[in-house]
């Protein structure tokens, strides 16, 4: 029993330790699952060591570890390691009165879910329960199968094809049949089950070829002493050879949240108390559903809110399409079936007085709730601060009458229900906003890059409004130049969001302008100070030639960056830093320089990710380090994957940003002229320039790019004052013409040509001669580029001049 309600929560084997004699270790007193020596777990463990048991007995929390995080412990863990290995560590009993540690180890990719993490720390309470116990005279026998015992979670495997269920003693006594007298049928257990459940109940006892995977379901039994009880079942359907199911496996336990006794005072205690723990309007809609069918014996229960003078269903019960009519058979939260309340003037009565409407059977009704409840139909509005949040429909098939009791239960749950609906629509319109801030201020992609693979993730905080402060992005700057920064503005709330969306704004702009890395962030820095605000930012900026591979990283307050080597070393930067952008107006922001082979991986992470309350800076990125040293970096999103980890217990939002530098496949040729302004330097620039094409081997293209060199030339020195300078790029088969020059305004076409114009005509002759054009801005300027296409050329025109496409050519004039 105890080894399957285990399995189905992930567990391939349990070890409980307790400290030992002298209190200076833990050591292992039972097991459940598999052989321990299969895991290679240790007998003992020292309690001020490093393995996961020991870290959790000290702290105040459990320990979840996924594959890529349990690589980086050094102790207690299993051995030889497994790619698929997960591993939990769980304390028990209070702290400064620890009684043990439950490890658990699975075979999960991902680790623990959320789902079975919950059943274990139930788990765990027990087990702290049944070594309670028997403190007086040490450890219990087999303290983990009477934990499981405790807790009356009952399990089965059942064969759908032949009806077959093996079942554990526990789940027979939640049912209420004697073990001894249990023939092994499931007829034998659903027998006991009320009429209404049946139908629920047989569609996951009796799974069709579509619904493998993980089901659940609340349903009751009547006891043989007239008992109800609530049970809760989860079971997951496993598929044969030929694609049908071949078993279903699943757990059975009694639920006191949906136990309910026929005094009304108790139902309404009840949905008091299942109210107040609800967050969505969906969470709302399940409990006041569940507090309504049942007693009721209602066929149809469909609750909805009101937005807007139209109504958005939330939730029918039962689901089936085939139980409700055929206007009605839509996906809950889209739209009612003539959604305008105009349509529907019954509800748009009751909705408009504020009271409950009970319809006798034979009523005649509007086609939209036409068949609802043919045999009785409850209208009840949800009041909450003086207006109706919301609806909720009570239909009967069968003739009903309404006797007081239940009217005293609906007139009740209507004003709980609507109070809960409407905080529920704060809620969810909170998220909601929350979600649709931070998705719009964070980029919605990653540039392709040349030479490269970035990969960004983001983790809102687990607390408070799930916005918070954290951005990341990437910036190209030209076709081999890359900006990325990452960055994280002080707080969670909506103001730090804004906030953020500010400086990413900021910096991309600073960024595209032209400006060198530590100008960026320095004019970011003097934004922030003007903009007078609480709040301050760090923020690590770096810019990546994607040609040389060198780069030059600004960090203002942040964590550093790390480098993973092609050889799997990784190093922490030692970049030199600033103070938090926000702080000093005067602050100054250094550059360091590093260079990077291709194969290099850079990881930009925000505190987030490396820093907790249990967790140290230092310690932090040590864990960081080795994960992304194990970390496969072929696929740079799986290792995003590995490095954030598991963080359900997360209080800080985590922002990551990834960059794999491969290089580029074909590194340009360059060649750069400084204009003099004399009065034959046009002539100089197209010398220049063919004497470059001449070495290139591209002559065949020297006509139009001696032309599109003249005309912007020209339009430099005759419009702009100071500096002009010519540079020539040659990559693959394109050459390159960059003009720049000390003005910032682009050069303008003319609106108008015709036979009396006199100027303008150049930039439309060179648009039309080249692949593409356009002005960028630069630093102290702006430059004006035109690409034109080489034709195509034999390989023993490149190989004529080995090295040419590595160079980098410098003429003076």
């Amino acid at each position: 029993m105890g080894v399957r309600a285990l399995t189905f929560a992930g567990v391939a084997l349990a070890v409980l330790y307790v400290p030992g004699a002298g209190c200076d270790d833990l050591r292992s007193v039972d097991t459940a699952g598999c052989a321990p020596a299969e895991y290679g777990l240790p007998e003992r463990l020292a309690l001020s060591g490093g393995s996961p048991a020991a870290r959790a007995f000290r702290g105040p929390h459990p320990v979840w570890l996924t594959p890529a995080a349990l690589a980086s412990y050094p102790e207690g863990c299993p051995a030889p390691p497994r790619v698929r290995t997960s591993l939990g560590a769980l304390p028990l009993g209070p702290e400064g009165g620890r009684l043990g540690c439950l490890v658990v180890v699975g075979a999960g990719e991902n680790g623990f879910e959320a789902e079975q993490q919950r059943f274990l720390e139930r788990y765990a309470e027990a087990i702290a329960g049944v070594l309670q116990s028997g403190a007086g005279g040490g450890a219990p026998p087999a303290p983990l199968s009477s934990a499981l015992r405790r807790m009356r979670v009952g399990s089965f495997v059942l064969v759908p094809e032949t009806g077959v269920i093996d079942a554990d003693e526990t789940l027979c006594e939640l049912v209420g049949i004697r073990p001894d007298d249990f023939d092994g049928k499931a007829d034998s257990l659903l027998a006991h089950a009320l009429p209404e459940d049946l139908h629920a109940l047989m569609s996951v006892l009796e799974p069709s070829t579509r619904t493998f995977g993980r089901r659940e379901l609340d349903f009751r039994v009547r006891r043989p002493t007239g008992e109800m009880r609530w049970l809760s079942l989860k079971c997951r359907v496993a598929a044969g050879a030929d694609d049908r199911p071949e078993q279903v496996l699943g757990v059975v336990t009694a639920t006191s949240v949906l136990q309910r006794d026929a005094d009304d005072v108790s139902r309404i205690q009840w949905l008091t108390a299942a109210l107040d723990r609800t967050a969505t309007v969906r969470d709302v809609s399940r409990v006041v559903i569940t507090a309504l069918r049942g007693p009721l014996n209602a066929d149809r229960v469909a609750l909805a809110e009101l937005q807007d003078e139209r109504l958005q269903v939330t939730l029918l019960d039962p689901p089936q399409p085939a139980v409700w009519p055929r206007t009605w058979r839509l996906p809950c939260g889209s739209e009612w079936p003539d959604a305008p309340l105009s349509a529907l003037p019954t509800l748009q009565t009751a909705l408009r007085d504020g009271r409950m409407d009970l319809w006798p059977t034979g009523t005649a009704l509007e086609p939209g709730l036409d068949g609802i409840g043919p045999g009785g139909l409850a209208v009840l509005p949800l009041p909450a601060r003086g207006r109706v949040a919301g609806v909720c429909l009570i239909g009967w098939d069968r003739p009903h009458e309404f006797v007081p009791e239940e009217r005293s239960l609906l007139t009740a749950t209507a004003s709980l229900a609507g109070q809960a609906l409407s905080r529920a629509q704060a809620h969810d319109a909170e998220q909601e906003l929350a979600t649709m801030l931070q998705r719009s201020l964070l980029p919605r992609r990653l540039p392709e890059l040349p030479g490269g693979i970035a990969v960004a993730r983001y983790l809102p905080a687990r607390r408070g409004l799930e916005v918070g402060g954290d951005w990341y992005d990437v910036i190209s700057l030209s076709e081999d130049r890359v900006a990325l920064v990452i960055g994280d503005v002080q707080g969670h709330s909506a103001a730090a969001a804004t906030i953020m969306g500010q400086m990413r704004t900021a910096v991309r702009a600073y960024a595209v302008e032209g400006h060198p890395p530590d100008v960026v962030v320095s004019h970011a820095n003097r934004l922030l100070v003007g903009m007078e605000t609480d709040l301050f930012a760090t923020c690590c900026y770096a810019e990546l030639d994607m040609d040389e591979g060198d780069i030059l990283f600004v960090r203002a307050g942040h964590v550093a960056p790390l480098l993973r080597h092609p050889d799997g070393s990784t190093e922490e930067v030692e970049v030199e830093g600033g103070l938090p952008l926000g702080i000093s107006m005067e602050a100054e922001f250094p550059m360091t320089a590093v260079a990077l082979a291709p194969g290099t991986m850079l990881a930009l992470v925000t505190d987030g990710l490396v820093e907790a309350a249990d967790l140290s800076l230092d310690e932090g990125m040590r864990r960081t380090r080795a994960t992304l040293a194990a970390a496969d970096p072929s696929d740079p999103g799986r290792v995003a994957d590995d490095l954030l980890g598991d963080f359900g217990r997360r209080e800080d939002d985590v922002a990551l940003l990834l960059l794999r530098y491969d290089g580029m496949k074909t590194r340009p040729i360059r060649s750069g002229w400084l204009v003099w302004r004399l009065p034959d330097a046009v002539m100089h620039a197209r010398r220049f320039t063919a004497r470059t094409l001449r070495r290139w081997k591209v002559e065949e293209v020297a006509d139009p790019v001696l032309l599109v060199v003249s005309e912007l030339v020209t339009n430099a020195l005759v419009h702009t004052q100071g500096p002009v300078s010519l540079d020539l790029v040659l990559r693959e088969d394109r050459v390159r013409v960059c003009v720049s020059d000390s003005s910032p305004r682009a050069p303008a076409k003319p609106v108008i040509v015709d036979w009396e114009s006199t100027g303008g005509r150049g930039l439309l002759l060179v648009e039309s001669m080249s692949e593409s054009f356009g002005t960028v801005p630069v630093a102290g300027g702006k430059q004006v580029c035109s690409e034109i296409a080489v034709p195509r050329r034999e390989p023993a025109s490149v190989g004529a001049e080995p090295g040419a496409r590595t160079g980098t050519d410098h003429d003076e004039p």
